[in-house]
């Protein structure tokens, strides 16, 4: 038995070695070296890097008001995508029923997330043209000429705008993973309910919700550090126009490192995404587990 337990030790250490290492390669030496790097003035073509302290860091508190700005508008993409995950759930439960055609559509769903985003970007610029875009001749053709805007270049709605195109691209992804999550709920539990005479409601609320509390618990992860990371829509559709209009702190961030030559504080804004997405995440799982605990 001895024997035994040591093999099976080895073989489950075999089997991690390489991923741990991928992990420790990959994720953790870039990110203490990214951390590194946000305490020097690197402009990312000299051999030298000057240690210099947290100066970065007070200049990106107190002397980037574009950056903060920036941020905001990662909260746009925030909201919008928090208050459509109900609908998409509610999407998944339609569509995990039995009818005719329910392939087709969650195949038409999932189709908008595998599509290459740069191409979503630019097709939706055209769409939101204010020359020939499709959507101010749709808005004519249908009597709503008045609701004709330059959506791209007001800055009052155009965060609103490039969400609604992110939550194109992204809300199949969600739909399909609740779909998975709802097909892996053992049918003899549904079955038992239905004959104890449970509705579709008291099915959903007793038993799918509680079953696929870690997906949705994914979803929630993934929707702050997708919002919170959010690049090639902005950048293709507006390049964060007009101004800072619809930048974003990731758009933000490679600007200052690539187009203004300043690694180090970059660095130190990507360094603080990071915490960004840790704090956002845990402030959000602690609300949805006091709301669980029905606020007690």
């Amino acid at each position: 038995m001895n024997t035994l337990h040591r093999k099976r030790n080895q073989f489950i250490f075999t089997c991690l070695l390489v991923p741990i290492l991928l992990l420790l390669m990959f994720v953790v030496y870039p990110s203490l070296d990214l951390i590194r790097m946000s305490f020097t003035d690197w402009d990312g073509l000299s051999l030298k890097q000057n240690y210099i302290g947290a100066r970065n860091y007070i200049t990106m508190l107190l002397q980037s008001p574009d950056l903060w700005l920036s941020l905001k508008n990662n909260f746009v993409y925030f909201f919008v995508h928090l208050c459509a995950i109900p609908l998409e759930l509610m999407a998944a439960v339609m569509l995990n029923t039995k009818f005719r055609g329910a392939k087709f559509f969650r195949s038409m769903t999932f189709l908008p997330y595998i599509i290459n985003g740069v191409a979503i970007a630019y097709a939706f610029s055209y769409f939101y043209s204010p020359i020939n875009g499709a959507f101010n001749a749709v808005l004519t053709e249908i009597g709503l000429g008045g609701a004709i805007h330059n959506w791209l270049s007001d800055e009052g709605i155009v965060n609103y705008v490039l969400a609604s195109v992110s939550l194109w691209k992204y809300s199949g992804y969600h739909v399909i993973m609740f779909i998975a999550a709802l097909q892996s709920i053992p049918q003899d539990i549904m079955e038992a309910a239905t004959v104890d005479g449970a509705n579709a409601w008291q099915k959903f609320k007793a038993i799918q919700i509680p079953s696929i509390q870690l997906v949705i618990d994914f979803i929630l992860f993934d929707n702050v550090r997708g919002a919170l990371q959010i690049f090639d829509i902005p950048f293709v559709m507006t390049n964060g126009g007009p101004g800072y209009a619809s930048s974003t702190f990731t758009l933000y961030t490679i600007n200052t490192a690539f187009k203004y030559n300043n690694f180090g504080l970059a660095a130190t804004m990507a360094v603080t995404i990071m915490i960004l997405i840790i704090l956002v995440y845990s402030v959000q799982s602690l609300f949805i587990k006091f709301v669980r605990r029905g606020g007690h």
